[in-house]
């Protein structure tokens, strides 16, 4: 289902807007492959479109998204090799969750979410840090027993529902608990993370394009940028290694920090301030 009212607006956008969000998609593609975190660009700079929804502007993100997200997995899978026999399931899991998010994504402001986020980055932050270890080898945690698999299903299941109902930051969630929670060092978590994400962009677009959501045109030509940012930046991750990841995941979980928390700042905190 095409929203037809808005097709021959999407070709009056302004060049300079296209440019940008096409730029932003192709950056957030890069940053995706290599620590997650790419909805930090693409989708406020969706929002600069003249008259698209936020509702619209989430689908559509996820239509880019998605190109982005299977080309690094790809890429990811061929060259460093991870199980599927924990990817697989949580992806499965992972992707119903985002259903249900996307669901609740059309009934319930973001705002509702983002202080429990900000905290969430800020202890991301705070362990990654403290313990310059983590992450760097894998320590594998209940290898082979069923609670390995429940706790990847778990974690796939609520990052999948995030995932759905807000978005930004999904990847740097998934490779954070993928290394807390079950003991894969950066390298091997990414890899598995980028199977997942594309599971919890597509459950959401399960939801968003029956109900006509996406903006096809726009969604389609960010999903080429996109698709280009996630094959140099998964190659440049897997070439770099461990070190490299964890740098550049500090550094997108400071920004995601920077930005979510000033959305709770300007949404929650400036209008008590206000005359």
């Amino acid at each position: 289902m095409v929203r037809m009212d808005l097709l021959p607006f999407l070709g009056e956008i302004a060049p300079g807007v296209v440019v940008l969000v096409l730029v932003a998609a192709f950056a957030a593609g890069w940053i995706d492959a290599v620590v997650g975190g790419g909805g930090l660009l693409q989708l406020p700079a969706l929002l600069l479109v003249p008259g698209i929804t936020p509702v619209e502007a989430l689908a559509t993100n996820k239509t880019a998204s998605v190109f982005g997200t299977t080309t690094s997995a790809v890429t990811w899978y061929r060259r460093v090799k991870p199980d599927l026999r924990t990817a697989l399931p949580m992806a499965g899991i992972a992707f119903v969750g985002s259903y249900g998010g996307a669901n609740l994504a059309a009934l319930l402001p973001s705002s509702v979410f983002k202080p429990v986020i900000v905290v969430a980055l800020v202890v991301v932050a705070v362990v990654t840090v403290a313990r310059p270890a983590l992450g760097s080898v894998v320590a594998l945690r209940h290898e082979g027993s069923s609670r390995h698999h429940i706790i990847a299903g778990a974690l796939g299941v609520a990052i999948g529902f995030y995932d759905g109902l807000i978005g930004p930051g999904t990847g740097t969630f998934l490779i954070m608990t993928l290394i807390a929670a079950l003991g894969y060092d950066f390298l091997q978590a990414s890899a598995k993370a980028k199977i997942v994400n594309v599971a919890t962009n597509a459950g959401a677009l399960l939801f968003f394009i029956p109900q006509g959501h996406v903006l096809w045109v726009l969604g389609l030509a960010m999903g080429a940028a996109n698709t280009l940012g996630a094959w140099l930046g998964s190659r440049t991750a897997v070439a770099r290694g461990n070190r490299f990841i964890r740098i550049a995941f500090l550094v997108v979980v400071a920004a995601l920090m920077i930005k979510v928390g000033h959305d709770v700042w300007v949404e929650n905190v400036e209008p008590l301030f206000a005359p």
